[in-house]
């Protein structure tokens, strides 16, 4: 890793990419840079610098959120490619050995810790959106925090469905266990698609499925404001329907300090 001449980013190789849908959906592993410290819910600014002037800061940056947990020892981001983006391409064409700038400030407020600390954890997300939830998920405090956490990950088709093993197997590899927390009934993921139907679920939108009540009877758990906590991430016009119809049954974001039982990131 090296410094670029601004000292707010630095430059690290990436060590792993994978492809979950080819020319469509993908994640990248780097090194982390020691002092590179960040709450999990939060995103960095990549960057990607101009071939032709390699000794120079970019100029491109986007915010992708971490994928990887607080304390692990690498960085981990997912991304879809937009084919006529002027970003995305160039990163899903990054290989292992080849360097990613990174700026040394994370961002965003979508954290666990601006919540009510009890209840019903609900991390509802369309798409990309589904990353930061991966990292709040190995936070400790997070399963001591909550009663229960709810994964409600919405897509097209279910190929899209980025990390499937890793959720589904969450349950059995209850990590709890470690932490002094009981019980593996205390998580439950709802993969939901939209242009196929899954075993036991509804095709639907989440939006659909939070205003007629399905959600809740599939989590067997009620959005009700005294309860669930939620955290909303994904395509905008879901963000803005969720949250008009959540804001309408009471729930609300912190303000000046208080915890909230609403957290928001939209992720483009």
């Amino acid at each position: 890793m090296t410094t670029l001449p601004d000292e707010k980013f630095f430059r690290t190789p990436v060590t792993d990419v994978r492809t979950w849908v080819p020319g469509k959906l993908f994640s990248l592993r780097v090194e982390r840079q020691p002092g590179f410290d960040f709450t999990a819910g939060q995103f960095a600014r990549l960057g990607l610098q101009d071939p032709a002037t390699p000794e120079e800061a970019p100029t491109l940056w986007r915010a992708y959120s971490m994928v990887s947990g607080a304390s692990d020892p690498y960085l981990e981001f997912y991304s879809v490619v937009v084919p006529e983006g002027q970003f995305s391409p160039r990163l899903a064409a990054l290989q292992p050995g080849d360097m990613l700038c990174i700026d040394r400030t994370p961002f965003g407020f979508l954290t666990a810790d601006r919540l009510h600390q009890n209840g019903d954890l609900w991390l509802i997300g369309t798409g990309t959106g589904l990353g930061p939830y991966l990292s709040i998920l190995k936070e400790q405090s997070v399963w001591q925090a909550f009663d229960r956490i709810i994964v409600v990950h919405g897509v097209r088709h279910a190929d899209e469905l980025a990390y499937r093993d890793t959720l589904s197997n969450l349950a059995d590899q209850a990590p709890w266990c470690d932490w002094g927390v009981a019980g593996n009934d205390r998580f439950l993921y709802l993969p939901i698609a939209t242009r196929e139907a899954l075993p036991g679920m509804p095709q639907e939108r989440l939006t659909t499925l939070i205003e007629n009540g399905d959600l809740a009877r599939l989590a067997d758990s009620p959005l009700d404001p005294q309860r669930a906590r939620v955290m909303l991430c994904g395509n905008p016009d879901m963000i803005t329907q969720a949250r008009k119809m959540l804001s309408e049954r009471g729930f609300a974001p912190g303000r000046r300090g208080a915890q909230g039982n609403l957290a928001v990131e939209n992720y483009w």
